[in-house]
Order: structure tokens, then C-alpha cells, then sequence
């Protein structure tokens, strides 16, 4: 087992890492930019070394720094976590290079469905119908790509969807509807790949609206175990980032549950992938068919409502397959017996667009109780910096029925409590009361089609009213 991991990220899912490896007894080191000097995932590693400055491109993004410290502190092995460098060949290829072992897969493995073309090749290969739209990642908003892209949108009919190529997490993303709105759209895309992921390319896709957004989780060791973990729908968004993802998905019959399983474990074969890997569906429940979306070759920010609905710790089971270990279930451990939810809680007005709200966390209440989890970036005290993503902690319940569940997690936004920064916290508390989320026939356009904001709004002046009276 490795003595000293290196968590090559921030916030909750930087907690999360070291959680996990302080129960198996694994010294961790943290890195830190000047902004998060004073973060939670700082105070809680055994050793925690500066990167640089702010923007993520000069500190969490910076590959020949991280390495150095790795190198310099002894870690053996190293976690990326999600987002930033954790889909990165290079990055990959480069910590097996120096002999410090990558807690996800093989670089090359990676490069197999890294950019998203190599993966939509692949599911054309095993039968697995992809999203129609560019098979290869166009460049730049140049006047040829321009010219690529309107041709694309053209064949596959608008709505279409313009995606960056070196992300995932729906960051970036956006909508055209036309010949006009697709060209404003690339410059936006392109802008924002290069300054998150580094990267300008973009695709261009169909988009479906109403539609479900399945993803199965799945577990591969060195010796050829490959089991999934079943499915959690993620269908309730706004601007293609998830709000709630729920384990199992409530609607889905077990015909289309097993056919997807079967789609991702060939992927994952095909792939001859180790560790953990997620394969995301778009399910239409009108024609009852399902097209692959993409290929997560990491940890998924909701892999723990997963966790919660099996009693399994994933990350615990990265590193150990890391290490060298078969896996410790077997395909026939896998059934889900209880229902759970997962919110996750961002500094965001969501009213106000869901514009960013930094600020000091003033004061701070996490609810407890059975069947309840909360995995958290933030203490009393600490600074909501403007500079990374929002979200402050995901708040995680189950219960024995998908009732149980819902009534567990209102118990537990009715107690959390954040003061200092404008939360989440009332959206979901709408979300919950909502009777389409409840019958759980929700999509990916409930948001907007069962005006949830509207209906935040009449909330906010119904209790300023209470307040004021």
C-alpha cells in the first residue's frame, strides 16, 4: 500500500481524498494556490506545500510544479480528484514517467477516449449509437471551423450544442438555435476551453431537451474484474451542471437498466480500463432509446451518492486497485436496497441567475442524523473566493423508499445552515416540494419547464413578508 498520496486538487473532493486515506492509515499532502492557503483541505492533510497564484491555469493546472512537489515530499502516488488535471494524458503519462503512480487509469487507456472523437469512435465500434453530431474536435473559431461547424448543424438539424473538448461537468457549454447564435456560440466555447481546460477545440452536436441523463459507474481492476455500480440520474440541471443526482434512477425499466449496464462494461473492456470510470446516456423516454453521451475516465463529483445507496467507498477502491489489489466486491454485491439523493450546495443566488456569491462563511450548521452525509470544503470562517467553482458541500440522504429519502433531505436543508454568502439552499428546498421531481419524471429541461425559479421567487417574498411583519 502506498505510504504518501499527493491530492492534486481543492475543496470537498480534496477532503473527501484525504478522509479516505487517513482511514487507511496513507500520510497526504495537499497543494494549495495563495488563494486557498487558509482552506479546509490545507488544515486537514499531514503536509501541504504552495503552487502558485490564484487562477487555476498558474496553480492547480501548473503539471511540472505539482510533480515537483510530489517529488520533493516523498508521495508515491498521487489523486486528482475531478475537474482539472484529472483527464489529462500528459499529466498521467507524465507522474508514470516519474515513477509516481496515478490513482485512475493508464494514460493510455485515457487517451483512448481523450479528445471526446476517439470515444465516439469507439461506441460506433460496439454498437453504442453516440449523439449525433462531429465525430472529430474542431479548432479554433477560425473561418474554416466556422464554415465545418454550420455544415454539421445543418445535417443533424438546430438545436445544436457546442461543447469543449478538453472538459466535462457541463462547464462551457451552450446552446444554438441558429446560424448567428451557433457563431457566437464557438467564440464563447473556445474562449472558455482555453482558460479552463487549455484546451480551444470544440464539438458540435444535437441537442435533446427533455430527456433523461443517465450515467453508469463502473470498477475495473488489473486482473479483469469489471463490475458497474448501477446508475444515478442526473437529469436535474441548469446550464448543463448538475443540481441533484439520485441512485438508482426511478424510472427506468429493468430492460433499458441492464442494456445500459452491458453498454458500459464493453466500453470499459474495450477500453482494457483500470480504475474508475463513468459512462454517461442520454435516455429519451418518448421512443424509449438511449444514445452515449460521454466517457468520464475519473472520479465524478456525485460518485458519492453512489457510495451512500451501496455502502461502498469508491475512492477507497481506487486506491487500492492503484496499489496493485483486486477489487474487494464482486458484481453479485451490487444491489440497491435503499434510494438516496444527493444536492449539491453552491455559493450561488439562484434567483439572480445563479450568479456567484463569494464571501466569509459567518456561520456555519451542518445537520446530523441517520441516513444522512455531508461531504464539505468550508468551515466557519473561511473565504468563498471568486477565483474556482462555487460549490461549498453536497449534502447526501437515503431511506429505504425514494419518499423516505426526499423527507430525509428536506430534514436536512431545513437544518443546514451557511450565513456570509447567498446559498442553493432554497432551490432544492422548491425542488423537493415539486410534484414532478417527486413522481420522478423529471429532465434535463425541469428547471425550466416547471419554473422553478418563478416559483423561488413567490418563496423569497412570501418569507420577506413573514420577516418584516
Amino acid at each position: 500500500m502506498f505510504h504518501k498520496v499527493l491530492v492534486a486538487n481543492r475543496g470537498e473532493i480534496a477532503v473527501r481524498i484525504i478522509r479516505t486515506c487517513k482511514e487507511m492509515g496513507i500520510r497526504t499532502v495537499a497543494v494549495y494556490s495563495d488563494a486557498d492557503a487558509n482552506a479546509l483541505h490545507v488544515k486537514l492533510a499531514d503536509e501541504a506545500y504552495p503552487i502558485g497564484p490564484a487562477e487555476a491555469i498558474h496553480s492547480y493546472l501548473h503539471m511540472k510544479k505539482i510533480l515537483e512537489i510530489a517529488k520533493h515530499s516523498g508521495a508515491d502516488a498521487l489523486h486528482p480528484g475531478y475537474g482539472f488535471l484529472a483527464e489529462n494524458p500528459e499529466f498521467a503519462e507524465m507522474c508514470e514517467q516519474l515513477g509516481i503512480v496515478f490513482i485512475g487509469p493508464p494514460s493510455q487507456s485515457m487517451s483512448k477516449v481523450k479528445p471526446k472523437h476517439r470515444a465516439r469512435q469507439l461506441m460506433r465500434l460496439l454498437n453504442i449509437p453516440p449523439v449525433p453530431g462531429s465525430d472529430e474536435p474542431l479548432h479554433e473559431s477560425s473561418e474554416k471551423a466556422l464554415a465545418q461547424a454550420e455544415e454539421i448543424a445543418q445535417e443533424i438539424g438546430y438545436p445544436v450544442i457546442i461543447k469543449p473538448s478538453g472538459g466535462g461537468g457541463g462547464i462551457g457549454m451552450t446552446v444554438a438555435n441558429n446560424r448567428e447564435e451557433l457563431r457566437e456560440g464557438i467564440k464563447s466555447v473556445v474562449e472558455r476551453g482555453k482558460k479552463v481546460f487549455g484546451v480551444s477545440g470544440f464539438y458540435v452536436e444535437r441537442f435533446f431537451s427533455g430527456v433523461k441523463h443517465i450515467e453508469v459507474q463502473v470498477l475495473a481492476d488489473k486482473y479483469g474484474h469489471v463490475i458497474h455500480l448501477g446508475e444515478r440520474d442526473c437529469s436535474v440541471q441548469r446550464r448543463f451542471q448538475k443540481l441533484i443526482e439520485e441512485a438508482p434512477c426511478p424510472i427506468l425499466s429493468p430492460h433499458l437498466r441492464m442494456k445500459m449496464y452491458v453498454a458500459a462494461l464493453d466500453v470499459a473492456v474495450a477500453l482494457e480500463y483500470i480504475n474508475a470510470l463513468t459512462v454517461e446516456f442520454l435516455y429519451v423516454p418518448t421512443t424509449q432509446q438511449f444514445y452515449f453521451n460521454e466517457v468520464n475516465s475519473r472520479l465524478q463529483v456525485e460518485h458519492c451518492v453512489t457510495e451512500l445507496a451501496l455502502g461502498i467507498d469508491i475512492v477507497r477502491e481506487q486506491i487500492n486497485i492503484a496499489a496493485g489489489e483486486p477489487l474487494s466486491i464482486s458484481q453479485d454485491d451490487i444491489v440497491f436496497q435503499v434510494c438516496a439523493l444527493e444536492c449539491r450546495i453552491t455559493a450561488e443566488d439562484s434567483i439572480r441567475n445563479f450568479f456567484p456569491s463569494p464571501g466569509t462563511i459567518t456561520a456555519l450548521r451542518l445537520p446530523h442524523g441517520h441516513g444522512l452525509r455531508i461531504d464539505e470544503g468550508i468551515y466557519e470562517g473561511c473565504e468563498i473566493t471568486p477565483y474556482y467553482d462555487s460549490l461549498l458541500l453536497k449534502l447526501m440522504a437515503r431511506g429505504k423508499t425514494r419518499e423516505e429519502t426526499i423527507a430525509r433531505m428536506k430534514r436536512g436543508l431545513n437544518e443546514l445552515k451557511i450565513e456570509g454568502v447567498t446559498t442553493t439552499i432554497p432551490l432544492y428546498e422548491v425542488i423537493l416540494d415539486d410534484e414532478v421531481f417527486k413522481s420522478g419524471e423529471y429532465t434535463t429541461d425541469f428547471i425550466v419547464k416547471r419554473n422553478i425559479i418563478r416559483k423561488l421567487e413567490e418563496r423569497a417574498k412570501i418569507l420577506q413578508k413573514l420577516n418584516t411583519s
